[in-house]
């Protein structure tokens, strides 16, 4: 049966993180079973210690359950070997009142005080006198959230924290059953497909888990293992321990309908009341898959799985195959938990069937889970927040008047120190104070000449830009005369006249045509209207005071008083006439040299470059045609 045990067992081959290990104890009807849980490197449960004691039928009685309890736990912490202080604690279900309740599809900010009024029409116990909870564990298509409520009784904490801390424990949670089983089997069985229901079968009760895409769903049923015995002693009359021994040691489930019975009286009358009372157990199994189904909207399990103390009785597993027609094998909680190569496998595999509830509450402290419940009381929540805060307390108090003392002491030695240091660096301080004055006024010195360097090097930049923005446009002119040149076919593009449109629109259309004679009036009239702007660029025509400029191609610019620069050239080209080889020659050379400008991408700007004005049309045997282009330059021109 435990052979899946045996497979995942993983010997471990890492060192231990030197984190401290953690007790989880499982607080039964009948049992009380513990588990020391440390994380490796991957935060990952290995179970280093494990124990289990019988609490006998004191165990459910409430007036004797505290001191059978404290009892227990001592003697399991002093023969197990377990070192842990810090504890997880699951509370037994038949002290736990839990119900699935359906909200209605509200804003966020309205569920808190939806669940609380739930709470008080559902729990049976004023909300005074328990510690409650909830998990929102799913939401319907129709937006209905589902809520897991549960509650348990102040005192029934309360006298579990008195048996923890009278063994020196620190709880840190209190769980219950149906949400520690959730997260054991969620970690353990999480990739296995369709409706799949584990049967927890306890002292006192037994929970009930169906577990669907994600959402799972959970009954406790008042029925459990306990009363198999119950029903026995009163038939076979004798006591409740012996004949609690005989049902672990001899009973089994009958098998029903024809077949020999044990020749044991015992055996005989165990066998036929165990089935009775996993008969009932059955029908209330059954009714639950109904319910589920028709209210909650599932599915029909397709397999089982067993745990829980009784559960390893004998001929469990065939009953329910046989009466669910389903798939049964047992629930293995440590199938994904690493096991301390010091632990007795054998022994483990006999009593893991009963760790669910303890494999869940161990991760708690491993991972994020899927549920997570904490019934601890407010008022044991504060007080175990004051007691973690108690040694800072006195520390602080320590401190504070060690502060005092040290203060006094030193005060009267140490304040003559400081006026000696002190009078030793103010006069350190005079000398290198008047060098940082002076320091400053050089650095601002030097930052003045940089800005002065800088703005001299900008304009002997800016005064040869205009002669770069010529050549390129000579040479974009000798590559489109290049390019377009067909055999027998001469091509020839040149400049008529230029102009310059400010960075404001302001444009200045280029000068009217002009022969290549050396007057042209035109560039005079630049010159006396912008002597400065025309020396500077060396556009100064022949005839002007003081030219020397053998330049033929008129040149005229307009600057903006705003900002005295230009962005855009307009420039009208003069080209020998080709129409006498082909009609549409002329346009392909104009397109030629507008393409030619636009790919020169580092002078021109492409989106503000184009042909302006119409083509030219002359005769076939006139020698030349004119066009216009805009360019459109990518840095302004500054004047």
């Amino acid at each position: 049966m435990w052979n899946v045990l045996r497979s995942a067992t993983v010997e471990l081959s890492k060192p231990m993180l030197k984190s401290k290990s953690f007790l989880c104890l499982d607080f039964g009807a009948g049992t009380l079973k513990a588990a020391e849980f440390e994380l490796n490197e991957n935060d990952s449960l290995v179970l280093k210690q494990f124990g289990i004691k019988s609490l006998g039928l004191e165990g459910s009685q409430e007036t004797r359950r505290e001191a059978v309890l404290l009892k227990a736990l001592q003697e399991l912490l002093a023969t197990g070997g377990f070192r842990a202080k810090h504890a997880n604690i699951c509370a037994p279900g038949f002290h736990v009142f839990s119900k699935f309740v359906k909200l209605p599809a509200v804003d966020t900010s309205k569920v808190t005080q939806i669940i609380q009024y739930e709470a008080t029409q559902n729990v049976p116990f004023p909300l005074a006198e328990v510690v409650w909870d909830y998990q929102i564990v799913g939401a319907a298509p129709s937006g209905e959230l589902e809520v897991l409520l549960v509650a348990i009784k102040s005192d029934v904490v309360e006298g579990i924290f008195r048996s923890a801390e009278g063994n020196n424990l620190k709880l840190q949670i209190v769980d219950v059953s149906p949400a520690a089983m959730c997260n054991a089997f969620r970690f353990n069985y999480g990739d296995l497909d369709g409706c799949t229901m584990l049967l927890d079968i306890g002292a006192k009760t037994s929970n009930l888990l169906l577990f669907e895409k994600g959402k799972f769903y959970s009954r406790s049923i008042s029925i459990g293992a306990n009363a198999i015995t119950q029903d026995f002693v009163a038939e076979a009359k004798m006591p409740w321990p012996k004949a609690e021994q005989i049902k672990v040691t001899e009973g089994f489930v009958s098998l029903g309908g024809a077949y020999e019975e044990p020749e044991n009286p015992h055996q005989a009358a165990i066998s036929k009341i165990a089935r009775q009372v996993m008969t009932r157990l059955h029908i209330q199994v059954n009714q639950t898959i109904q319910f589920y189904r028709g209210q909650q909207g599932g599915s029909a399990p397709v397999r089982l799985f067993l745990a829980g103390g009784a559960s390893i009785m004998p001929y469990t597993s065939q009953f329910f195959a046989e009466k669910l027609n389903v798939p049964v094998e047992y629930f293995n909680p440590f199938r994904n938990v690493t096991i301390d190569p010091a632990i007795n496998v054998e022994e483990l595999a006999k009593v893991a069937h009963a760790y669910g509830e303890v494999v869940g509450l161990g991760l708690r402290n491993a991972a994020q889970c899927p549920v997570e419940l904490n019934l601890v009381p407010k008022s044991i929540r504060q007080k175990q927040q004051f007691d973690a805060k108690k040694p800072y307390f006195i520390a602080t108090i320590f401190s504070l008047v060690l502060v005092v003392f040290a203060y006094a002491f030193f005060y009267s030695s140490m304040a003559g120190v400081k006026r000696s240091a002190l009078e030793e660096l103010n006069t350190q301080y005079q000398p290198l104070n008047e060098k940082a004055t002076q320091l400053q006024a050089e650095e601002a010195k030097i930052e003045k000449s940089k800005n002065d360097v800088e703005k001299l090097t900008g304009w002997l930049r800016d005064r040869f830009y205009w002669v770069d923005v010529l050549t390129n446009i000579r040479q974009i002119l000798s590559e489109a005369e290049t390019k377009h040149r067909q055999p027998g076919v001469e091509v020839g593009v040149w400049i008529e006249t230029l102009g310059t449109v400010t960075p404001e629109g302001t444009a200045t259309a280029p000068a009217e045509e002009s022969s290549s004679s050396s007057g042209s009036s035109d560039g005079l009239d630049f010159y006396r209207r912008n002597p400065e702007l025309a020396k500077r660029y060396g556009l100064v025509p022949r005839g002007a005071e003081g030219s020397s400029s053998t330049e033929s191609t008129t040149t005229t610019t307009t600057t903006s008083s705003a900002t005295n620069s230009v962005d855009v050239i307009n420039v009208k080209l003069r080209a020998v006439n080709l129409k006498a080889h082909s009609p549409g020659a002329n346009s392909a050379l104009a397109f030629r040299v507008e393409n030619e400008f636009k790919a020169a991408t580092n002078i021109f700007d492409p989106d503000g470059t184009k042909l302006s004005g119409q083509l030219e049309d002359v005769a076939d045997n006139a020698e030349t045609f004119t066009f216009g282009m805009q360019l459109k330059l990518k840095n302004a021109l500054k004047l």
